[in-house]
C-alpha cells in the first residue's frame, strides 16, 4: 500500500494551481463563471498542460453540440408560446381542485425538467404558485422551495435533463468509456426523484412552517443576470409571456420529442439528432436563424467549454490518478460500495459550493479511475458523480433554481438548510440503493 503521495510533476503542479484557482474564484465569486473558466483554460493552453487540439475537441464535443441544439429546440417551443399556454392551462386546474393541484403543478414541472431546462420552467411556474396559494389560502412559501427541488430532481431522471449528465457522459467517453443512453440513468433517477418528491410532499411544509414569519413575497426577476454557484442565466428571457402560435408549437414540439425518440432508440447520438432538429426547425422556419443564436445561451456553453478543458488537463497530466490515491488509496478496508458511498458523499458536498459544471469534471476522472483502481466498472461511480452533482439542496446558492425562489419566496437561508438537508440524504440513500440494483459493480 502507497502512503505517500507521489512527487508531482510540472503539468501536475501547474493543473493543481489552476484548479484551485478557478475553484477559488468560483466560490468567492470573483467573476462571471464562464471568464473564469475561460482564463482557466487559456492558461493551461499557454503552459503547455493541454495542446491545441484537445482544446479543440472541447469546444467541439457532443456535450456543447447537444446543449447548444436542444437550446435552440426549447427556445422554439417558449417562443411558439407552448410553455405559456401549459401555465395559463396549469393555473386554471389548481384553482379548481385547491390545494392537490399546487402539488400536481410541482410535479409536472420536475417531470417537464427531465427534458427542458428547468430554468425557464421555474422562472413561469413560480408566479402561478404563489398566486394560486394566495388565491387559495396557503402560504406560498410551502411550495415554492418544493418547486424548485423538484425541477432539480427532475433534471437528473434523463442524460439531457441537466448539463451535468452530458459532461459526465461525454467526458467518461473520452476516458475510453461508453457513453449513456438518452435513458440509461432514468430509473436511478426516477427513484431518487420519487423519494425526494415524497419527502417534499409530507415532511417540508412542517420544516417551513416551524420557522415561519409573514409572507412578504417579491415578484420574480424580469431583468438581470442570475447567478448561483457559478451557473449563469438571464431571467428576463423568459419573463415575457408569449401567445400560443398553434401550427409553431405543434412543429416544435413534434421535432423535440423525434430527436428524443431517435437518440432513445439509437438512430443516431443525441448530439446529431438535436442538431439535426435545431436546423430542421430553422429550414421549416419556425424559428429564424437570429432567434436561434439568441436561444443558444453562450454563456453556459462557455462555462461548460472551459470547464471541459480542466477536465482534460486532469486527466491527461495524471491529476485525477493522484486525487484518487488520496481520496480511496490509504483506506485498506474499502470496498465498491464503500467507496461509492464515499465519492457520493464528496460530490454532494462540492456541489453545494460550486457549478455542477465544475464538480461533473472535478470528479468524473476521479470516478473513472476509482472504478479501475478498485477492479471494477467505473460506471456505478460515474452514475453516483451525475446523481449528486446536481443535489444542491442545502444552501439557496447552489442551484439557479434555488436563488431565483430565495429572491422571491424572502426565505431565511437556514430554510434551505432545514429542508434541503434531510433531502441531501435522503436522496443520498435513495441513488446509493438504485445505482447498485441497475449498474452492479
Amino acid at each position: 500500500m502507497n502512503t505517500l503521495v507521489p512527487l508531482l510533476s510540472n503539468p501536475q503542479v501547474i493543473t493543481l494551481a489552476v484548479l484551485v484557482a478557478v475553484v477559488a474564484a468560483l466560490i468567492w465569486d470573483k467573476g462571471r463563471s464562464d471568464v473564469v473558466a475561460l482564463a482557466g483554460a487559456a492558461v493551461l493552453l499557454l503552459t503547455g498542460v493541454v495542446r491545441p487540439i484537445q482544446v479543440q475537441s472541447a469546444f467541439a464535443s457532443p456535450a456543447i453540440i447537444t446543449l447548444a441544439s436542444l437550446f435552440v429546440i426549447a427556445y422554439a417551443m417558449e417562443m411558439a408560446g407552448l410553455l405559456d399556454a401549459g401555465i395559463r392551462f396549469l393555473i386554471a386546474f389548481c384553482r379548481r381542485i385547491g390545494r392537490t393541484g399546487l402539488w400536481i403543478v410541482i410535479a409536472v414541472c420536475g417531470a417537464a425538467s427531465a427534458f427542458l431546462n428547468n430554468t425557464p420552467i421555474v422562472v413561469l411556474a413560480a408566479p402561478v404558485i404563489r398566486d394560486t396559494a394566495a388565491s387559495l389560502g396557503y402560504s406560498a412559501k410551502r411550495f415554492l422551495i418544493p418547486l424548485s427541488y423538484a425541477a432539480i430532481l427532475g433534471g437528473g431522471c434523463t442524460l439531457i435533463g441537466t448539463s451535468t449528465n452530458l459532461l459526465v457522459s461525454d467526458m467518461a467517453g473520452a476516458a475510453g468509456q461508453a457513453r449513456f443512453g438518452i435513458f440509461e440513468i432514468t430509473p436511478v433517477g426516477v427513484t431518487v426523484a420519487l423519494a425526494g418528491g415524497l419527502y417534499l410532499l409530507f415532511f417540508s411544509g412542517r420544516l417551513i412552517d416551524s420557522s415561519e414569519r409573514d409572507d412578504v413575497l417579491v415578484e420574480a426577476p424580469t431583468g438581470g443576470t442570475v447567478q448561483a454557484g457559478g451557473q449563469i442565466g438571464d431571467a428576463a428571457a423568459f419573463a415575457t409571456e408569449r401567445p400560443l402560435r398553434p401550427l409553431r408549437a405543434l412543429v416544435s414540439l413534434t421535432v423535440f420529442v423525434a430527436v428524443i425518440a431517435l437518440a432513445a432508440i439509437g438512430a443516431a447520438p443525441i448530439a446529431a439528432c438535436a442538431f439535426a432538429g435545431a436546423v430542421l426547425l430553422i429550414l421549416l422556419r419556425i424559428i429564424t436563424a437570429d432567434e436561434a443564436y439568441s436561444g443558444l445561451r453562450p454563456d453556459v456553453l462557455m462555462l461548460i467549454a472551459g470547464m471541459l478543458v480542466l477536465g482534460i488537463a486532469l486527466r491527461v497530466s495524471g491529476v485525477a490518478e493522484v486525487m484518487t490515491e488520496l481520496l480511496v488509496g490509504n483506506l485498506e478496508l474499502l470496498t465498491p460500495l464503500l467507496a461509492l458511498i464515499l465519492i457520493y458523499g464528496v460530490v454532494l458536498f462540492a456541489t453545494e459550493l460550486l457549478s455542477n459544471a465544475t464538480v461533473a469534471v472535478l470528479f468524473t476522472p476521479i470516478a473513472v479511475s476509482m472504478g479501475e483502481a478498485l477492479q471494477v466498472s467505473p460506471r456505478p461511480f460515474l452514475v453516483a458523480v451525475m446523481m449528486a452533482g446536481s443535489a444542491a439542496f442545502a444552501t439557496p446558492f447552489g442551484y439557479q433554481t434555488n436563488a431565483l425562489v430565495y429572491q422571491m419566496g424572502r426565505y431565511r437561508y437556514m430554510d434551505f438548510v432545514r429542508v434541503g438537508l434531510p433531502l441531501n440524504l435522503v436522496t443520498w440513500v435513495a441513488a446509493i440503493v438504485a445505482i447498485r440494483i441497475f449498474f452492479p459493480f
